[in-house]
């Protein structure tokens, strides 16, 4: 089972970096001790003053509180013609880091594409080699590290594979391409959509022709949280929604970090979006 990318210190953290609140400024909106907060970012909780915070830097306070009591996890997903590989990053036993890619394919045509590498791409390669699959495309989502670290080994095992990437991220000898430009996966096809401010390119690939359609969000998005916001939290959080929560609710949501989820569930479960709680 892949534990859920954050806890509630982290959703509070990556907060208050990405709005520029200090502790002290946060304290005097919400008339919370400032080592009250200073707790809440070690992780110690307090459900009285995480409602009393949650306000003041946008979130929800119901969700925040959810988390941090481990309540929900998202429903898991098995879906014909698609693949999650989940495999360790960083093995540091303290905080271990663990990243994802993604493997699409077509059942009739056997065509397929890889989405990002995570650290180690041998499980969705043997996995193509199984089923017999032609990987046509290594789709990136950005270009940070623990989601490419693997390319060398894809190409090799798949020397005409097209490694695709938004013109607006930094990779090397990849095929750049503007965001809104169409790729087909045999009969299915790949939109892709801007989500950015985690990264200067960062893009969601929505594919459509499985039973259910499928983004592939990069560190735009996770099960009850989403990527910092290093280039800008604004923005990160705009394009989330206008680019991810208008998809449909169905949508599979498939993170760069922790459980696949859904559209429907994030609007219900993710506390950077408030505006989507039921009133």
């Amino acid at each position: 089972m892949i534990e859920l990318e954050d806890h509630f210190e982290d959703v509070i953290g990556k907060t208050l970096r990405g709005t520029g609140i200090s502790d002290g400024v946060l304290s005097f909106l919400t008339n919370v001790a400032p080592d009250k907060i200073a707790e809440l970012q070690q992780g110690v909780f307090d459900e009285v003053v995480v409602r009393a915070i949650a306000p003041a830097l946008g979130l929800d306070a119901n969700s925040l509180v959810e988390l941090a009591g481990q309540a929900w996890r998202p429903e898991a997903v098995e879906l014909d013609g698609l693949r999650q590989f989940n495999t360790l990053f960083d093995p540091d036993p303290d905080d271990p880091m663990s990243v994802n890619s993604y493997l699409i394919w077509d059942s009739q045509t056997k065509d397929a594409a890889l989405f990002d590498t995570g650290a180690d791409a041998g499980p969705a390669l043997a996995l193509i080699d199984e089923l017999g699959l032609t990987l046509e495309t290594l789709f990136i989502t950005h270009s940070h590290i623990d989601h490419i670290i693997d390319r060398d080994k894809v190409q090799a095992a798949h020397p005409g594979v097209q490694v695709r990437v938004n013109a607006r991220e930094p990779v090397p000898d990849a095929k750049r391409f503007a965001v809104g430009e169409v790729f087909s996966i045999g009969t299915l096809r790949v939109n892709t959509r801007l989500t950015w401010g985690h990264s200067p390119g960062g893009t969601t690939y929505v594919i459509n022709g499985l039973k259910r359609p499928v983004a592939v969000v990069g560190d735009a998005l996770f099960a009850q949280s989403m990527g910092g916001g290093v280039i800008s939290y604004k923005d990160a959080l705009a394009t989330n929604r206008s680019e991810i929560f208008t998809l449909e609710d169905r949508t599979v949501i498939c993170p760069g970090h922790g459980p696949m989820t859904s559209v429907a569930e994030e609007k219900t479960h993710n506390p950077f979006f408030p505006e989507f709680k039921p009133s």
